[in-house]
Protein backbone atom coordinates (compact mmCIF):
# COMPACT_ATOMS: atom_id res chain seq x y z
CA UNK A 1 0.00 0.00 0.00
CA UNK A 2 1.13 3.35 -0.65
CA UNK A 3 1.08 6.05 2.14
CA UNK A 4 0.95 9.50 1.66
CA UNK A 5 2.65 12.37 4.21
CA UNK A 6 2.39 16.46 3.40
CA UNK A 7 5.42 17.92 5.66
CA UNK A 8 7.61 20.77 6.22
CA UNK A 9 10.49 20.76 7.95
CA UNK A 10 13.81 23.53 8.95
CA UNK A 11 16.33 20.16 8.70
CA UNK A 12 19.22 20.13 6.90
CA UNK A 13 18.40 18.32 3.27
CA UNK A 14 20.78 14.91 2.53
CA UNK A 15 22.08 14.17 -0.91
CA UNK A 16 23.72 16.87 -2.99
CA UNK A 17 20.57 18.46 -4.59
CA UNK A 18 18.11 20.39 -2.17
CA UNK A 19 15.28 19.80 -4.55
CA UNK A 20 15.54 16.18 -4.48
CA UNK A 21 16.49 15.09 -0.90
CA UNK A 22 17.39 11.69 -0.06
CA UNK A 23 16.24 12.62 3.36
CA UNK A 24 16.79 15.42 6.00
CA UNK A 25 19.29 15.27 9.05
CA UNK A 26 20.08 16.12 12.48
CA UNK A 27 21.43 19.84 11.86
CA UNK A 28 19.08 23.08 10.85
CA UNK A 29 19.27 23.93 6.79
CA UNK A 30 21.80 25.63 5.10
CA UNK A 31 19.96 28.79 4.78
CA UNK A 32 19.08 29.71 8.44
CA UNK A 33 17.08 27.45 11.36
CA UNK A 34 14.13 29.26 10.31
CA UNK A 35 14.06 28.39 7.01
CA UNK A 36 11.49 26.41 6.08
CA UNK A 37 10.94 23.30 2.90
CA UNK A 38 7.23 22.11 2.02
CA UNK A 39 6.61 18.69 0.71
CA UNK A 40 5.29 15.91 0.50
CA UNK A 41 5.94 12.06 1.30
CA UNK A 42 5.52 8.68 -0.07
CA UNK A 43 5.99 5.73 1.77
CA UNK A 44 5.24 1.97 0.65
CA UNK A 45 3.92 -0.16 3.36
CA UNK A 46 2.27 -4.05 3.73
CA UNK A 47 -1.33 -3.37 4.03
CA UNK A 48 -1.22 -7.19 6.49
CA UNK A 49 1.63 -5.37 8.32
CA UNK A 50 -0.17 -2.21 8.97
CA UNK A 51 -3.72 -3.76 9.72
CA UNK A 52 -2.20 -6.18 11.97
CA UNK A 53 -1.47 -3.20 14.13
CA UNK A 54 -4.05 -1.13 13.65
CA UNK A 55 -6.01 -4.31 14.79
CA UNK A 56 -4.10 -4.96 17.85
CA UNK A 57 -5.72 -5.21 21.09
CA UNK A 58 -3.94 -4.21 23.62
CA UNK A 59 -5.54 -4.95 26.87
CA UNK A 60 -7.22 -1.68 29.40
CA UNK A 61 -5.44 0.37 26.68
CA UNK A 62 -7.86 -0.19 23.60
CA UNK A 63 -8.00 -0.79 19.92
CA UNK A 64 -4.34 0.31 17.53
CA UNK A 65 -0.84 0.33 18.44
CA UNK A 66 0.24 3.38 16.76
CA UNK A 67 3.50 3.38 18.50
CA UNK A 68 4.61 0.05 17.14
CA UNK A 69 3.07 1.18 13.89
CA UNK A 70 5.31 4.56 13.67
CA UNK A 71 8.45 1.83 14.12
CA UNK A 72 7.48 -0.08 11.47
CA UNK A 73 6.70 2.26 8.91
CA UNK A 74 9.93 4.04 9.62
CA UNK A 75 11.66 0.92 7.86
CA UNK A 76 9.74 1.01 4.85
CA UNK A 77 10.97 2.58 1.63
CA UNK A 78 9.66 6.29 0.68
CA UNK A 79 10.54 9.04 -1.95
CA UNK A 80 10.74 12.67 -0.90
CA UNK A 81 9.19 15.13 -3.15
CA UNK A 82 9.56 19.45 -2.04
CA UNK A 83 7.68 22.00 -3.34
CA UNK A 84 9.39 23.98 -6.01
CA UNK A 85 10.27 27.09 -5.09
CA UNK A 86 11.65 30.47 -6.50
CA UNK A 87 13.55 33.08 -4.68
CA UNK A 88 16.13 35.66 -4.59
CA UNK A 89 18.91 34.35 -2.09
CA UNK A 90 18.88 37.60 0.67
CA UNK A 91 15.56 39.27 -0.82
CA UNK A 92 12.40 38.93 1.51
CA UNK A 93 10.15 37.04 -0.28
CA UNK A 94 7.29 40.14 0.10
CA UNK A 95 9.48 41.97 -2.03
CA UNK A 96 9.53 39.47 -4.65
CA UNK A 97 6.42 39.34 -7.06
CA UNK A 98 7.30 36.28 -9.13
CA UNK A 99 8.68 34.46 -6.13
CA UNK A 100 7.68 30.93 -6.20
CA UNK A 101 6.80 30.13 -2.19
CA UNK A 102 6.53 26.11 -1.54
CA UNK A 103 4.42 27.00 1.51
CA UNK A 104 1.31 28.34 -1.22
CA UNK A 105 1.69 24.86 -3.04
CA UNK A 106 1.43 22.93 -0.41
CA UNK A 107 -1.40 25.06 1.07
CA UNK A 108 -3.17 24.76 -1.81
CA UNK A 109 -3.07 21.53 -1.92
CA UNK A 110 -4.26 21.07 1.56
CA UNK A 111 -7.59 23.48 0.45
CA UNK A 112 -8.23 20.92 -2.34
CA UNK A 113 -8.57 17.98 0.01
CA UNK A 114 -10.11 19.93 3.02
CA UNK A 115 -13.09 20.49 0.11
CA UNK A 116 -13.38 17.21 0.47
CA UNK A 117 -14.61 16.81 3.72
CA UNK A 118 -11.38 16.66 5.81
CA UNK A 119 -9.76 18.31 8.47
CA UNK A 120 -5.81 18.99 9.22
CA UNK A 121 -3.91 18.22 11.64
CA UNK A 122 -0.17 19.64 12.48
CA UNK A 123 1.79 17.44 13.79
CA UNK A 124 5.07 18.46 15.86
CA UNK A 125 6.80 15.83 17.00
CA UNK A 126 9.54 15.54 20.36
CA UNK A 127 12.90 15.25 21.77
CA UNK A 128 14.97 12.39 20.12
CA UNK A 129 13.40 11.98 17.10
CA UNK A 130 15.07 11.33 13.46
CA UNK A 131 13.77 12.19 10.21
CA UNK A 132 12.43 8.75 9.37
CA UNK A 133 10.68 8.03 12.54
CA UNK A 134 8.84 11.55 12.56
CA UNK A 135 7.48 9.91 9.18
CA UNK A 136 6.32 6.92 10.83
CA UNK A 137 5.04 8.65 13.42
CA UNK A 138 3.00 11.41 11.49
CA UNK A 139 1.86 8.46 9.40
CA UNK A 140 1.00 6.29 12.08
CA UNK A 141 -1.22 9.35 13.68
CA UNK A 142 -2.83 9.75 10.40
CA UNK A 143 -3.80 5.85 9.89
CA UNK A 144 -4.91 5.53 13.71
CA UNK A 145 -6.87 8.62 13.71
CA UNK A 146 -9.13 7.37 10.76
CA UNK A 147 -9.60 3.85 11.92
CA UNK A 148 -10.45 5.16 15.30
CA UNK A 149 -13.66 3.72 16.95
CA UNK A 150 -15.57 7.02 17.61
CA UNK A 151 -14.09 8.52 13.92
CA UNK A 152 -17.01 10.22 11.89
CA UNK A 153 -17.07 7.49 8.54
CA UNK A 154 -17.79 10.94 6.74
CA UNK A 155 -14.62 13.06 7.95
CA UNK A 156 -11.41 12.29 7.09
CA UNK A 157 -8.19 13.65 8.91
CA UNK A 158 -4.78 14.61 7.22
CA UNK A 159 -1.83 15.13 9.27
CA UNK A 160 0.98 17.67 8.35
CA UNK A 161 4.08 16.76 9.76
CA UNK A 162 6.32 19.26 11.10
CA UNK A 163 9.67 17.95 11.75
CA UNK A 164 12.93 19.73 13.46
CA UNK A 165 16.44 18.96 14.06
CA UNK A 166 15.76 16.66 16.92
CA UNK A 167 18.90 14.73 17.62
CA UNK A 168 17.63 11.02 16.79
CA UNK A 169 20.53 10.06 19.04
CA UNK A 170 19.89 8.39 22.47
CA UNK A 171 22.42 9.69 24.65
CA UNK A 172 20.26 10.63 27.63
CA UNK A 173 22.30 14.23 28.58
CA UNK A 174 23.48 15.35 25.25
CA UNK A 175 21.47 15.07 22.96
CA UNK A 176 18.41 16.13 25.49
CA UNK A 177 19.63 19.88 25.50
CA UNK A 178 20.98 19.89 22.02
CA UNK A 179 17.20 19.18 21.42
CA UNK A 180 16.12 21.40 23.57
CA UNK A 181 18.30 24.10 22.43
CA UNK A 182 17.09 22.83 18.94
CA UNK A 183 14.06 23.46 19.98
CA UNK A 184 13.98 26.92 20.88
CA UNK A 185 15.44 27.71 18.09
CA UNK A 186 13.27 25.87 15.75
CA UNK A 187 10.31 27.75 17.43
CA UNK A 188 11.12 30.71 15.04
CA UNK A 189 10.64 28.34 12.18
CA UNK A 190 7.18 27.12 13.85
CA UNK A 191 6.05 30.51 14.28
CA UNK A 192 6.74 32.04 10.55
CA UNK A 193 4.57 28.94 9.34
CA UNK A 194 1.90 29.98 11.69
CA UNK A 195 1.90 33.68 10.00
CA UNK A 196 1.99 31.65 6.56
CA UNK A 197 -1.08 29.75 8.06
CA UNK A 198 -2.59 32.95 9.33
CA UNK A 199 -2.07 35.33 5.99
CA UNK A 200 -3.59 31.95 3.61
CA UNK A 201 -6.62 32.18 6.05
CA UNK A 202 -7.10 35.44 5.48
CA UNK A 203 -6.97 35.57 1.85
CA UNK A 204 -9.67 32.92 1.88
CA UNK A 205 -12.08 34.67 4.38
CA UNK A 206 -11.17 38.07 2.25
CA UNK A 207 -12.54 36.42 -0.92
CA UNK A 208 -15.28 34.42 0.47
CA UNK A 209 -16.52 37.47 1.91
CA UNK A 210 -16.20 39.40 -1.85
CA UNK A 211 -18.21 36.39 -3.01
CA UNK A 212 -15.24 35.39 -5.13
CA UNK A 213 -14.72 32.30 -3.18
CA UNK A 214 -16.01 29.90 -0.49
CA UNK A 215 -15.30 28.73 3.16
CA UNK A 216 -14.92 24.63 2.82
CA UNK A 217 -15.96 24.41 6.23
CA UNK A 218 -13.28 22.28 7.69
CA UNK A 219 -11.10 22.84 10.71
CA UNK A 220 -7.39 22.82 11.41
CA UNK A 221 -5.97 21.56 14.60
CA UNK A 222 -2.80 21.04 16.04
CA UNK A 223 -0.98 17.89 17.90
CA UNK A 224 2.69 18.59 20.09
CA UNK A 225 4.11 16.09 21.68
CA UNK A 226 6.57 16.04 24.39
CA UNK A 227 9.17 18.79 23.53
CA UNK A 228 7.48 19.82 20.36
CA UNK A 229 5.41 21.55 23.27
CA UNK A 230 8.50 23.43 23.75
CA UNK A 231 8.84 24.53 20.16
CA UNK A 232 5.10 25.55 20.22
CA UNK A 233 6.15 27.31 23.30
CA UNK A 234 8.93 29.27 21.37
CA UNK A 235 6.45 29.50 17.91
CA UNK A 236 3.72 31.99 20.05
CA UNK A 237 6.66 33.77 20.90
CA UNK A 238 7.89 34.68 17.64
CA UNK A 239 3.39 35.40 16.31
CA UNK A 240 3.34 37.38 19.23
CA UNK A 241 6.23 39.48 17.59
CA UNK A 242 4.74 40.28 14.01
CA UNK A 243 1.15 40.45 15.90
CA UNK A 244 -0.49 43.92 16.17
CA UNK A 245 -2.59 44.61 19.58
CA UNK A 246 -2.36 42.11 22.43
CA UNK A 247 -4.45 39.12 21.38
CA UNK A 248 -2.89 36.21 19.05
CA UNK A 249 -5.10 35.19 16.03
CA UNK A 250 -6.85 31.82 15.90
CA UNK A 251 -5.99 29.83 13.91
CA UNK A 252 -6.91 26.11 15.36
CA UNK A 253 -10.14 24.92 16.47
CA UNK A 254 -8.38 22.63 18.99
CA UNK A 255 -4.84 22.10 19.95
CA UNK A 256 -3.36 18.81 22.13
CA UNK A 257 -0.53 18.77 24.04
CA UNK A 258 0.38 15.33 24.55
CA UNK A 259 2.80 14.23 27.16
CA UNK A 260 4.30 17.66 27.23
CA UNK A 261 7.61 18.14 28.13
CA UNK A 262 7.41 21.70 29.74
CA UNK A 263 6.73 23.25 33.05
CA UNK A 264 3.32 22.84 34.98
CA UNK A 265 2.79 26.29 35.32
CA UNK A 266 3.64 27.21 31.76
CA UNK A 267 -0.33 27.64 30.89
CA UNK A 268 -1.26 30.18 33.77
CA UNK A 269 -1.81 33.80 32.76
CA UNK A 270 1.78 35.51 31.87
CA UNK A 271 3.40 32.66 31.41
CA UNK A 272 4.97 31.11 28.09
CA UNK A 273 2.29 29.05 26.88
CA UNK A 274 -1.03 30.94 28.05
CA UNK A 275 -1.08 32.33 24.73
CA UNK A 276 -2.54 29.05 23.39
CA UNK A 277 -6.00 29.54 24.71
CA UNK A 278 -6.42 32.72 22.16
CA UNK A 279 -4.96 30.35 18.75
CA UNK A 280 -7.09 27.44 19.77
CA UNK A 281 -10.99 27.39 20.66
CA UNK A 282 -10.46 24.21 22.64
CA UNK A 283 -6.94 23.03 24.51
CA UNK A 284 -6.75 19.20 26.06
CA UNK A 285 -3.28 18.32 27.72
CA UNK A 286 -3.10 14.42 27.79
CA UNK A 287 -0.62 13.21 30.87
CA UNK A 288 0.73 10.31 32.34
CA UNK A 289 1.80 9.97 35.84
CA UNK A 290 4.07 7.22 35.31
CA UNK A 291 5.64 8.72 32.23
CA UNK A 292 9.75 7.93 33.06
CA UNK A 293 10.53 10.46 30.28
CA UNK A 294 8.68 13.41 32.33
CA UNK A 295 10.99 11.68 35.72
CA UNK A 296 14.13 12.05 33.50
CA UNK A 297 13.34 15.50 32.46
CA UNK A 298 12.26 16.57 35.88
CA UNK A 299 15.45 15.32 37.81
CA UNK A 300 18.32 14.15 35.74
CA UNK A 301 17.93 17.67 33.52
CA UNK A 302 17.26 19.90 36.55
CA UNK A 303 13.89 20.85 34.97
CA UNK A 304 10.60 22.13 37.28
CA UNK A 305 7.95 19.26 37.04
CA UNK A 306 6.63 18.71 33.82
CA UNK A 307 2.88 19.43 32.60
CA UNK A 308 3.01 15.76 31.17
CA UNK A 309 3.64 14.02 34.28
CA UNK A 310 0.94 14.79 36.87
CA UNK A 311 -0.66 17.76 34.91
CA UNK A 312 -1.12 21.28 35.59
CA UNK A 313 0.09 22.53 39.42
CA UNK A 314 -2.91 24.98 39.50
CA UNK A 315 -5.70 23.48 37.18
CA UNK A 316 -8.42 25.91 38.55
CA UNK A 317 -6.02 29.02 37.38
CA UNK A 318 -5.83 27.58 33.44
CA UNK A 319 -8.48 29.47 30.85
CA UNK A 320 -11.75 27.59 30.84
CA UNK A 321 -10.84 26.41 27.23
CA UNK A 322 -8.17 24.38 28.55
CA UNK A 323 -8.57 21.14 30.02
CA UNK A 324 -6.69 18.44 31.25
CA UNK A 325 -7.01 14.11 30.84
CA UNK A 326 -5.07 11.80 33.37
CA UNK A 327 -3.90 9.11 30.76
CA UNK A 328 -2.51 7.02 33.69
CA UNK A 329 -5.16 4.46 34.04
CA UNK A 330 -4.95 3.40 29.86
CA UNK A 331 -1.47 3.55 29.88
CA UNK A 332 -0.22 0.78 32.48
CA UNK A 333 3.13 0.96 31.72
CA UNK A 334 2.44 -0.34 27.90
CA UNK A 335 3.35 2.83 26.29
CA UNK A 336 4.54 5.57 28.69
CA UNK A 337 5.15 8.10 26.81
CA UNK A 338 4.05 7.90 22.90
CA UNK A 339 0.16 6.92 24.25
CA UNK A 340 -1.30 9.63 22.12
CA UNK A 341 -0.40 7.16 19.26
CA UNK A 342 -2.72 4.19 20.85
CA UNK A 343 -6.20 2.70 21.52
CA UNK A 344 -8.21 4.89 23.95
CA UNK A 345 -6.03 8.02 23.84
CA UNK A 346 -6.02 8.37 20.37
CA UNK A 347 -9.27 7.46 20.15
CA UNK A 348 -10.37 10.72 22.91
CA UNK A 349 -8.42 13.13 20.32
CA UNK A 350 -10.35 11.62 17.07
CA UNK A 351 -13.38 12.24 19.41
CA UNK A 352 -12.35 16.07 20.07
CA UNK A 353 -11.44 16.56 16.01
CA UNK A 354 -14.92 15.20 15.44
CA UNK A 355 -16.18 18.26 17.59
CA UNK A 356 -17.93 15.64 20.26
CA UNK A 357 -17.87 18.05 23.31
CA UNK A 358 -15.53 17.29 26.37
CA UNK A 359 -18.53 15.91 28.97
CA UNK A 360 -19.97 13.99 26.18
CA UNK A 361 -20.90 10.42 27.97
CA UNK A 362 -19.20 8.07 24.63
CA UNK A 363 -15.78 9.29 26.37
CA UNK A 364 -13.93 7.07 28.11
CA UNK A 365 -13.43 9.32 31.03
CA UNK A 366 -14.50 10.54 34.17
CA UNK A 367 -14.31 14.10 35.16
CA UNK A 368 -13.04 15.59 38.93
CA UNK A 369 -16.00 15.98 41.61
CA UNK A 370 -14.17 18.99 42.47
CA UNK A 371 -12.66 20.47 39.08
CA UNK A 372 -14.56 21.29 35.77
CA UNK A 373 -11.71 21.09 33.79
CA UNK A 374 -9.82 17.89 35.17
CA UNK A 375 -10.60 14.20 33.69
CA UNK A 376 -9.73 10.59 34.19
CA UNK A 377 -9.50 8.36 31.28
CA UNK A 378 -11.43 4.62 32.01
CA UNK A 379 -10.28 1.30 30.18
CA UNK A 380 -12.37 0.79 27.21
CA UNK A 381 -12.96 -2.43 26.63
Amino acid sequence: MELNLFYATNRRHEGPDRDHPTGYGTKFSDDGMENLRFGRVKVTAEQAKVDAFLNTHVPGCGIGDGENLGSYLATCAGSIAPYAEVLQRGVHEHSQPQAALGSKAMFADLKAAMEQASDVLIYIHGFNVSWKAAVGSALALQLMLRRAPTADPKQSVLVVLFSWPSDGAALPFVSYKSDRAEAAGSGGAVGRAFLKVRDFLADIRDKASTGAGQLCGQDIHLLCHSMGNFVLQNALERVADFTPGNMLPRLFEHVFLCAPDVDDTVLENGHPLSGVAQVARQVTVYHNREDKAMVVSDYTKGNPERLGGAGAARPSLLHNKIHQVDCTPVVQGVVEHSYYQNGNVNADIRASIDGWPQSDARRTRKRSPTQENVWTMVPRA
